[in-house]
């Protein structure tokens, strides 16, 4: 199997592919290198007939701490990596190339891992913030434990919410503008009450519930899986997700706009955390 720098790559039995985020030190907060390599190690597992099954997991304290947005030594979009999207301009200057940036690293990728033809199980433990709900809510099932927490607090930080914007759908509309409104967290028994978690378990028996429920799925026709994916998701295009999350796209990056006219940076530096406060930041 490939070796990569950001993740691991398991196969506990040659069905199922486990995937594992591995940046324990910075809370498997998502680079740029975990990024394209969560998306090599996705398409590889999509392409091996054997795999049947996905397993999105985290390594240490927490499943992701969201996106990273301290600068790195690869951190331009379609220069350091290949990209695979089909939107282009990431030299252009001011909006051009932010919106490129961002359609590629989180709009279009997340689209393509909700896309991945074979089911997908989110094993979700610790905290999950921000681009850390995009990780779990591209999957098709979440499985949390009981210590795991959710929380979007990027309402702080001046704009509406993480790219992929899927919280109505997740949570309902109500509930949605009150964890927006308030940055509040909410727990995995609350996840579980909304619809957004498919099961609650302790954080000790995580990994083996998660890969009981990926034997059960994994023992059903690979087609049928994989006609029932699209059917189901299909079904919720149909509904206008794709469109909402488009339309909330574009006002994400109408706030970026404003917060660099107000603070010189494309987000309230007030809802920043102190250590990638200074300097201003290319979210």
């Amino acid at each position: 199997m490939t070796a990569f720098e950001t993740i691991v790559v398991e196969r506990p039995e040659p069905r199922i592919a486990r995937i594992v985020m591995n940046r324990p030190e910075a809370r498997n907060a998502q680079n740029l290198q975990m990024t394209y390599d969560l998306n090599a190690a996705f398409d590889q597992a999509v392409q091996d007939d054997a795999v049947k099954v996905i397993i999105l997991a985290g390594n240490g304290p927490h499943f992701s701490s969201g996106h990273d947005l301290r600068p790195g030594a690869k951190n331009t979009a379609g220069v350091d990596f290949p990209p695979v999207g089909n939107w282009g301009g990431f030299a252009e200057p001011n909006a051009h190339g932010r919106f490129a940036r961002e359609q590629e690293i989180y709009l279009q990728i997340t689209r393509r891992w909700r896309n991945l033809a074979k089911p997908t199980i989110a094993e979700v433990h610790g905290k999950c913030i921000a681009g850390g709900l995009m990780l779990a809510w591209a999957c098709d099932l979440i499985v949390a434990s009981h210590d795991a927490e959710f929380c979007d607090p990027v309402v702080t930080m001046g704009v509406c919410g993480v790219e992929w914007f899927v919280h109505p759908w997740e949570l309902g509309p109500r509930k949605a503008k009150e964890l927006l409104f308030t940055s509040d967290v909410w727990s995995a028994e609350e996840a579980h009450r909304l619809g957004m978690v498919n099961h609650v378990v302790p954080r000790e028996e995580l990994s083996s519930y998660v890969m009981k429920l990926a034997e059960r799925i994994a023992a059903k026709p690979s087609f049928a899986l994989k006609l029932t994916k699209e059917a189901v998701n299909r079904s919720v295009d149909v509904m206008g997700q794709p469109a909402a999350i488009e339309q909330a796209f574009a006002l994400h990056q109408l706030c970026h706009a404003h917060n660099l006219q107000e603070f010189g940076m494309i987000v309230d530096p007030a809802g920043l955390h102190p250590s990638v406060r200074k300097p201003a930041q290319a979210k």
